[in-house]
């Protein structure tokens, strides 16, 4: 008796993450389980790239049957001139998190910005000051996120000079030194650096947790782990919090919205994140 071959169906469309390193990323858990919850026959998967392996890579996007990227450290600024296009607010922002065909163009977009701002404006916040750390993708996701909500101060505190200039050039923010970071008193504390993500450097904080005191609200955008040092120490010192997950959550509703022309649940994203987290 001949036994039964399972059915094996293969992914009409391949999507992925790019970056390194991608051990802390959860993109392919909620990307895949919003595929399989439209019964989309999609495949999200994760691709680990240094920065020298990126134009060979983007080349390869040309030839085989990838629909789309999303973008994260190192390559968010470096794949600018590997893409075809930029739209109006990839191209403000001066990053790209996301990657879409469109007429046999590569496009890139950034959907960090509206992520970015998604959770303030969800909790009715309009801070009228806010120090940001860091000075890449991010930082400029966030800046330009910012400026759309139409904050009027705007701080950016990082080590390299270089691209803190580009900052104040690009965007019309103030720049602080690295060491002078805890100076300014802020309504709100933006970490845009890798610093407390999962790994090696998790027990870091970005900012000295004594000077917690000088901003009213803590916003961590690294959200693996769920309770950043930053965010605990912040907790324990009574300032308000915002998790990274938010903004994780709602620029992955922005890609997938590009990719699919569908919209996926928020609120059952956030819970899906959370229960991994925990």
């Amino acid at each position: 008796m001949a036994l039964e071959r399972p059915e094996f169906i293969l992914p009409e469309r391949l999507f992925g993450i790019i970056g390194h390193p991608l051990g802390h990323s959860l993109s392919p858990l909620i990307h895949n389980r919003a595929f399989a919850d439209r019964n989309l026959p999609f495949v999200y998967l994760a691709w680990s790239l240094k920065a020298d392996a990126l134009p060979v890579f983007m080349q390869s996007v040309r030839i085989l049957p990838i629909s789309g990227l999303s973008v994260t450290i190192p390559h968010k600024e470096n794949i600018l001139p590997l893409l075809d296009k930029l739209t109006a607010r990839a191209a403000g922002t001066g990053a790209v998190n996301t990657v879409f065909w469109d007429n046999q163009e590569l496009w890139g977009e950034n959907t960090d910005c509206g992520g970015v701002i998604a959770p303030l404006l969800r909790k009715g916040i309009q801070p009228n000051s806010v120090l940001i750390l860091g000075c890449g993708g991010a930082a400029r996701a966030c800046c330009q996120g910012l400026r759309e909500l139409g904050v009027g101060s705007i701080l950016i505190a990082a080590r390299n000079q270089d691209r803190l200039c580009a900052l104040e050039r690009d965007f019309g923010v103030s720049g602080v030194s690295w060491e002078h970071r805890t100076d300014p008193r802020v309504e709100l504390l933006i970490n845009a650096t890798p610093l407390g993500m999962a790994g090696a450097g998790q027990a870091r904080v970005p900012y000295p947790p004594q000077d917690l005191a000088k901003c009213e609200i803590v916003y961590d955008l690294v959200y693996n782990p769920l309770q950043t040092r930053l965010l605990q120490e912040a907790k324990a010192r009574g300032r308000a919090c915002i998790s990274g997950v938010e903004m994780f959550v709602h620029q992955a509703a922005g890609q997938f919205r590009l990719w699919t022309g569908l919209e996926f649940s928020v609120a059952a994203t956030r819970d899906l994140v959370l229960s991994r987290l925990s």
